[in-house]
């Protein structure tokens, strides 16, 4: 079973409440512009931090298939035989490298970030080959 880190939640709703906080300032100031920038800013990252706490395990494996969280907070089971490929996108940019897990089921791709997965997904991916077969 691999999750979000708890801790990440926290900050994301704590950056929900700073933007909202900024919201209410600018608009007491009169400053409509900061206003316009703040408020969606709070209601994005604070409702990540929300689905975040809401459905923490992003993916989960057992002797039937995965189950997978489907849209903002909907869990999907996969049964090992639907499967098609299971690999990591390996990047490299401005000398950073970044890891996305991708699970290819023919009719979506599932593409979790060391983020979600709270590992390497480089592990998750060698662990799920390992329970697959």
């Amino acid at each position: 079973m691999w999750r979000v880190r708890r801790e990440l939640a926290v900050f994301k709703i704590l950056g929900g409440l700073v933007c909202a906080g900024l919201a209410v300032y600018w608009w007491v100031a009169g400053d409509v512009r900061g206003v316009i920038l703040a408020v969606p800013a709070a209601v994005l990252v604070g409702g990540m931090g929300v689905r975040d706490l809401i459905a923490p395990v992003r993916l989960a494996a057992d002797e039937s298939g995965i189950t997978v969280v489907h849209g903002f907070a909907g869990r999907r089971h996969v049964p090992w035989e639907a499967i098609w490929d299971i690999k990591v996108d390996v990047r490299r940019r401005w000398g950073l490298r970044s890891e996305m897990l991708e699970i290819d089921t023919g009719d979506y791709l599932h593409v979790f970030s060391p983020h979600e997965l709270g590992t390497s997904p480089t592990e998750v991916a060698a662990t799920l080959r390992r329970r697959g077969t």
